[in-house]
């Protein structure tokens, strides 16, 4: 099995033995919705809620490697803990807690990943969401296969996500560039 999905398939099983709420983002989530590429770690959002990170991060790091020494102080700061799967995959788990997160996750879907990963998926339209709103260079690359794949998007979905979640001075050509690309490929 491919490396990527072992470490999934690790952590899957870790918080699903404890039944917490999470779906894959990022990267993996690309290569079902997008153009296939490579990446280097697997990443999730796991429903944590305000306040209660501790009961999530805790056993995490009780089980997995953590990537730096501070790892429980920057999950608590940044909301994303940084972890190492048993091979020695990199794992980031977004701790989510707003209500975006909530859908997400909610609205996720099993996916097979290989013979032996199957596990819950951000939706292509949620992937889309992320990563306008990450906005770097390899997150409009991912938007643009996963639009160009992907036919029948809830653009309306999409476009009103982002409308909430941007903040129009700051990325003032977010939307009007997704709504560019959704367009341009529909």
């Amino acid at each position: 099995m491919n490396g990527l999905f072992t470490a999934a398939a690790e952590v899957c099983e870790f918080m699903q033995a404890r039944g917490w709420e999470f779906c894959i983002i990022g990267g993996l989530a690309v290569q079902r919705w997008g153009e296939p590429r490579t990446t280097l770690d697997v990443d999730f959002t796991l429903l944590t809620g305000w306040g209660d990170e501790s009961e999530f991060v805790e056993p995490l790091l009780k089980r997995f490697k953590a990537r730096s020494p501070d790892a429980h102080a920057i999950a608590s700061q940044y909301r994303v803990l940084l972890i190492r799967a048993a091979n020695g995959y990199p794992v980031d788990i977004s701790l989510g807690a707003v209500p975006f997160e909530e859908e997400v996750v909610q609205r996720a879907t099993m996916v097979k990943f290989s013979e032996e990963l199957t596990a819950p998926c951000c939706t292509p339209e949620d992937l889309v969401i992320m990563k306008a709103f990450a906005g770097r260079d390899q997150d409009w690359f991912d938007i643009k296969g996963v639009i160009r794949r992907q036919t029948s998007l809830d653009a309306g979905r999409i476009l009103d996500c982002l409308e909430q979640l941007v903040d129009h001075d700051d990325q003032p050509d977010t939307l009007p560039r997704v709504r560019q690309l959704l367009e341009d490929f529909s």
